[in-house]
């Protein structure tokens, strides 16, 4: 397949930036983009020579593969009638809102040997290919992500819509199965959970403490790690990586703090990501984040968020009988 057929399902926030890539990809054309808001489609497609549409299923028959940068509930349903109709698929995450709809999504892109990949971004940051090439064993994550407030992705709340990230990347890095999961959460601006902290233990002994909010002053996107005389803070925004190790010296003397930093070329990584994509329909390449490591990622978080609402819960109960 020398030249792909592109669509973009949902041009807000974050499709219209899918949009934009496609258009400059060689080997692909955004035959068109859909958006049910009366003239938001018109105003992405026509700068970049697409079509546009108020309906996913005007794209059926004019494309090879779709992005799907809808609210995250209708991912499932839309992502199920693409790949029925014999159309790749690349979902933004999360895959979808529950499991059973992320099981749905897998199982149709199984049964029609297409291609479905989760839009978990941060795989593609240049900073986290270093990070994972030098990673052997790690003790402990401390991860920050913290936004400005936003009215994008209202649907979830901040551990489906923020937080995720950072729980794929540590699945990634740590071989080993989840023992427990504690959490807390409140919600700030919106009736959803905004901020929330979550102390996750796996069974090799590895402990990750993740905190995520959308309602900061400050935008920080940082992972730092320890692992055997080594400790590694990744800048996802800077796209480096800072490496302090201990340098033994010969006597017993005292050894040193060495340090080093990595800082791979920049890149865009939604530019990666879709490229990846492209790779994956094109010439079979292995597909970065499938649809088995997505339900992995958004197992988590619900887990997560399962543990954050209870605690919330718990909280109010407390309030009440105080009152």
């Amino acid at each position: 397949m020398d030249n792909i057929r592109v669509g973009v399902v949902g041009v807000g926030a974050l499709g219209r930036h899918h949009a934009r890539v496609y258009a400059s990809l060689p080997g692909a054309t955004l035959t068109g983009v859909v958006d049910t808001l009366p003239g938001r489609a018109e105003e992405i497609a026509k700068p970049l020579g697409a079509k546009a549409f108020l309906n996913h299923t005007d794209l059926l028959g004019r494309v090879d593969a779709v992005s799907i940068a809808t609210p995250t509930t209708l991912h499932a349903e839309i992502g199920e009638q693409f790949l029925n109709e014999g159309v790749h698929v690349l979902v933004e995450k999360p895959l979808s809102h529950t499991l059973e709809d992320a099981d749905r999504l897998i199982g149709a892109a199984r049964r029609n040997g297409r291609v479905l990949q989760v839009g978990h971004l941060e795989r593609f940051n240049p900073a986290v290919r270093a990070l994972r090439e030098i990673v052997g064993r790690p003790r402990f994550f401390e991860a920050h992500r913290m936004g400005l407030f936003s009215p994008r992705s209202l649907d979830i709340d901040v551990v489906l819509d923020l937080m995720i990230h950072d729980l794929d990347i540590i699945c990634l890095l740590v071989p080993s199965r989840i023992a427990s999961v504690t959490a807390v959460g409140i919600p700030i601006l919106t009736g959803r959970i905004d901020i929330a902290n979550t102390r996750i233990e796996f069974e090799d002994g590895c402990v990750a403490n993740v905190t995520a909010s959308r309602v900061s002053m400050e935008k920080i996107r940082k992972l730092r790690l320890f692992q055997k005389q080594e400790y590694i803070s990744l800048d996802y925004t800077r796209q480096d990586v800072a490496i302090f190790s201990l340098n033994h010296r010969a006597g017993g003397s005292m050894p040193e703090i060495a340090n080093r930093k990595l800082t791979p070329e920049k890149k865009e990584p939604l530019a990666e990501e879709l490229q990846s994509f492209l790779n994956a329909i094109r010439n079979g390449q292995p597909v970065e984040c499938t649809g088995e490591e997505g339900r992995t990622a958004l197992a988590l978080a619900l887990k997560v968020l399962a543990q954050a609402e209870k605690a919330q819960a718990r909280e109010f109960a407390q309030i009440d009988r105080c009152h």
